[in-house]
């Protein structure tokens, strides 16, 4: 079985979709291994997104991660990775597929409601950040 993270971004959280997101995972058959509020810090965006460091969105995109409270995940299921990435959608909501997350409540490319992990590399430095062994289960 495969774990990826899923974080339900500062806009979802305010606009109320963290059930929805929720739900359309489980109704894939995913399990929630874990799951929790955060508020993250400017600091802490940082270090997530750290591979991004270089681009020119890097900084509108730590600022929005710590604009309010996100709820991470973890989910597993057989390829749950890339089951997460189409459950979400293309990261641009307007070059998703119809019946997407994205493509369903995104307002744009940025404030685009979830993250997924892209590949179990991402997977392995994404999930500890947010859990420890003892959160999982």
């Amino acid at each position: 079985m495969e774990q990826t993270l899923v974080i339900v971004k500062p806009d979802a959280v305010a606009r109320r979709l963290i059930g929805e997101v929720i739900r359309r995972c489980e109704a894939e058959g995913l399990v929630v291994r874990g799951l929790k509020m955060v508020a993250l810090s400017q600091r802490e965006a940082e270090g997530f997104y750290h591979v991004h460091r270089q681009q020119p969105f890097f900084g509108s995109l730590t600022s929005f991660m710590a604009s309010g409270p996100c709820i991470a995940m973890v989910l597993e299921g057989e390829g749950a990775i890339r089951r997460v990435r189409d459950i979400m959608g293309a990261t641009d909501p307007l070059k998703a597929e119809q019946g997407t997350l994205r493509r369903s409540f995104a307002t744009s490319i940025e404030r685009n409601v979830v993250h997924g992990s892209d590949s179990a590399e991402s997977a392995a430095f994404e999930i500890p950040y947010f859990f420890s062994r003892v959160e999982l289960l």
